[in-house]
């Protein structure tokens, strides 16, 4: 069972989400928050799996919750489930940990496949959004990448830039899905970063990996 923290300061839209999430037989919501400093609480007291937060929150907001919470329980994964797919919103919460991005608008099926996909430990961005980070970063100058990435790694990043799971690489390079798992251990400890979206974001900025199209 992925054990899920719902975290959103609306009544119903709380409701809605556990009324759904508890019809998923690999799912079960294990709390509701209704403000950022009681889903810091909660997700140090419930130990979710994953957790869903919105960024528009009382007392503490999603950000800065996101950024506790990661801190304090560096396993827990975070969506970030939102109605803002600004800039300011998008950028601060992938940099305080999230290893998701989704919009409110996302369809349920889509939802409970992210939930799923977080907890295995792979990112998620809500296509539109994924458009315009990509595009942003895009914009910047480009850096020279790291040359101490083997060839094999720097196929695997351009890969987890694609948003390729483990198991879609290892059928890409046919390798087995073990072999891979080494790979990305090695590309993100070489490149310094927590998780598979940086990884991917760093791709991008240094030219290893195209954009998606927008509206894909």
């Amino acid at each position: 069972m992925i054990r899920v923290l719902v975290a959103d300061d609306h009544p119903l839209v709380r409701q809605g989400l556990r009324s759904f999430l508890s019809t998923i037989d690999d799912i079960d919501v294990v709390g509701e928050a209704s403000d950022g400093a009681e889903a810091i609480a909660m997700a140090t007291a419930l130990q979710p799996d994953v957790v869903m937060m919105d960024l528009a929150m009382p007392t503490v907001d999603g950000i800065e919750a996101i950024r506790r919470i990661t801190e304090e329980r560096p396993s827990a994964r975070i969506i970030a489930l939102t109605s803002f797919a600004t800039d300011d919103k998008v950028f601060p919460a992938i940099q305080a940990g999230a290893a998701g991005y989704l919009l409110k608008e996302t369809e349920p099926s889509e939802l409970v496949e992210a939930i799923r996909k977080v907890h295995r430990g792979e990112p998620i961005l809500h296509p539109s959004v994924a458009a315009r980070l990509m595009q942003q970063v895009v914009a910047a100058t480009p850096r020279a990448h790291r040359t101490d990435l083997t060839a094999r790694e720097l196929e695997v990043l351009r890969l987890i830039a694609a948003g390729r799971s483990n198991k879609e690489i290892a059928h890409d390079l046919a390798v087995a899905e073990k072999t891979v798992k080494t790979h990305v251990s090695n590309v993100l400890s070489k490149l310094g970063v927590a998780d598979r979206t940086q990884a991917a974001l760093y791709a991008v900025q240094h030219g290893l990996a195209e954009p998606p199209p927008v509206g894909s």
